[in-house]
């Protein structure tokens, strides 16, 4: 009986350790819903406003500098929207609740314990923490961008030349994303199993014109473990094989475009690989709106369901005519690891709500400013049906402007949360030999 006892009292002491240390209700509420008692106000920016280069100086403090000097030069003429809820899937938020209170940083940078699914630190980022930016890192890395599963599905990348405006090559692909881990609102959650390979999440691409490229396929596999190098693999369908790329191949151009395979969603790559900086929080203007309430691109990309892209205009065609709200932003510089980087670093603009990086401004290695990236943002509940309700902001639009050679990609797409469409079996190697046949 007293050994029974004890086996007893031993087991409560160990489930208790086991739990998360709650995170206080407050914390939350700041984290999720900055927007509850009211949405920014600032005399200098009044929705409906149109910025151009005569009244930009009256907002450069709310604009990042790379769009304040395109709105400078007469490049572009923002126009600005009202600040709105993107709320996040309850399962979220719930499970923040549940997990986040036992996240820690390891040691090294990329080392992480604790987190199961949730945002790992919804606490607000201090400047006198060292490391407030690696955790503003994992956050995005573990963020709902995309939910648990998506496609876009068809995805249009135009290349142009930003002084003539001449679209020089249209590439279509379809994309998938799936999360093998973390998963919060799609059964089974938290994970996958099996997962052998005890893999984080995959992203699939597949091009589908024009002829010479057709059925390049790309597969990147990225582990739980942040210390483990990705698997990224190419087939190549002129050669119909599967080859594997290297770490300085996803820092190329992706398919002659202006965008690295780690610029994909705002960064595509291992928290290890850089150094990361909380710079502080701005309210920034971003690219974020309703889609059903944009001017549409009605002449080209129109499906047999009727969605409509959106429209590109300003120089070169290179910049989405959308609406931009302010935005309780977080800015973190991220810096290679590796002094053989091509880049000196890139300058994120996270949403404060939703972890999402609708803006990025990239550095070369002299450290001059070179690329700006754009990730519109759409309100899913105003959106295609299937979205409604599903609590992300769904990629929308992009816009990758290469500021020294005058050059730009854009994207316009169809975002689809419907984890039907990227099943498990598609997020393999042998997948891409047989869908290369």
């Amino acid at each position: 009986m007293k050994k029974t006892l004890l086996t007893l009292a031993i087991g409560s002491v160990m489930a208790a350790g086991v739990q998360a240390a709650p995170i206080a209700e407050e914390i939350i509420q700041e984290s999720f819903y900055p927007y509850e008692k009211g949405v920014p106000t600032v005399d200098a920016v009044k929705s409906g406003m149109v910025i151009n280069a005569s009244n930009v100086d009256s907002v450069k403090e709310h604009l990042d500098p790379a769009m304040y000097q395109f709105i400078k030069n007469g490049d572009y003429e923002m126009k600005v929207g009202e600040t709105t809820d993107f709320r996040l899937h309850q399962s979220y938020v719930d499970a923040t609740r549940k997990y986040s209170g036992d996240s820690a940083l390891g040691d090294k940078v990329g080392e992480i314990s604790g987190s199961v699914a949730g945002r790992p630190f919804p606490q607000e980022p201090s400047m006198d923490d060292p490391r407030a930016g690696e955790k503003l890192a994992w956050n995005y890395k573990y963020g709902y961008n995309w939910g648990d599963s998506a496609a876009i599905y068809p995805f249009y990348w135009k290349y142009r030349d930003m002084n003539s405006g001449k679209v020089e090559r249209t590439v279509k692909f379809n994309f998938h994303f799936l999360n093998y881990t973390h998963r919060t609102q799609e059964e089974p959650f938290p994970e996958i199993t099996p997962n052998p390979s005890n893999l984080f999440r995959a992203i699939y691409v597949q091009v589908l014109e024009p002829y010479d490229v057709k059925n390049t396929q790309l597969l990147i596999q990225r582990y739980e473990d942040d210390l483990k190098r990705d698997n990224a693999y190419l087939y190549l369908g002129f050669q119909r094989r599967v080859r594997r790329l290297s770490t300085g191949q996803t820092t190329d151009a992706f398919l002659g475009s202006d965008i690295m395979i780690e610029d994909f969603e705002g960064y595509n790559g291992r928290i290890s690989d850089m150094n990361w900086t909380y710079k502080g929080t701005k309210y920034i203007l971003s690219p974020m709106y309703n889609h059903n309430d944009m001017d549409l691109d009605t002449e080209t990309h129109k499906d047999d369901e009727g969605y409509q892209v959106v429209k590109f205009g300003g120089k070169g065609g290179c910049f989405p005519e959308i609406t931009w709200q302010l935005r309780k932003t977080y800015v973190v510089e991220s810096d290679p690891v590796d002094p053989n980087h091509p880049i000196s670093k890139r300058v994120h603009y996270m949403d404060a709500q939703t972890f999402i990086i609708p803006r990025n401004i990239t550095y070369d290695r002299k450290g001059d400013m070179w690329k700006s990236w754009t990730i519109g943002q759409a309100h899913p509940d105003h959106h295609l049906p299937v979205n409604k309700g599903k609590g992300v902001a769904v990629d929308d639009s992009f816009s990758m402007i290469d500021i020294q050679a005058n050059h730009c990609t854009t994207g316009q797409f169809k975002g689809i949360v419907d984890g039907s469409l990227t099943p498990a079996s598609k997020m393999t190697v042998q997948n891409l030999r047989a869908s290369g046949r």
